[in-house]
């Protein structure tokens, strides 16, 4: 699975994932750590990646858009290390690898995490 680490996400979270056989890149990698969050959608949406971010926009854009992707981990948990970061994305992946594949909003806190898929409200 590859990602796409926001710019409040510790940059040493994407050598650690890297290490760990994931293909990630941190925006501040790539040069967009001023970028607009929909510019950062476009890009992991273009790049089939999930974003991890401490950010509620990224939620709220693709909520009100309708949109079908791509997915988003919401970290409600501030302060982590990396290694913090990369033990929580494990333990997503661990429960939700299958609803990140499909397009999914992730909320992780520190007692629940919450998962809803993508686009939201659509009914079956």
């Amino acid at each position: 699975m590859q990602f796409v680490l926001d710019q409040g996400v510790p940059r040493e979270a994407a050598v650690l994932l890297r290490s760990l056989g994931h293909d990630c890149i941190h925006i501040g990698e790539i040069g967009m750590s001023k970028a607009a969050d929909e510019e950062i959608l476009a890009f992991s949406l273009g790049r089939d990646s999930v974003v991890v971010t401490l950010d509620a926009d990224f939620h709220a854009i693709l909520a009100v858009s309708g949109a079908h992707g791509p997915s988003v981990i919401r970290m409600r948990l501030q302060g982590l290390g990396a290694s913090e970061v990369v033990g929580m994305i494990r333990n997503v992946l661990a429960s939700f690898e299958a609803e990140l594949k499909g397009g999914s909003l992730i909320t992780v806190k520190a007692r629940k995490t919450t998962c809803h898929r993508l686009p939201v409200g659509l009914t079956a």
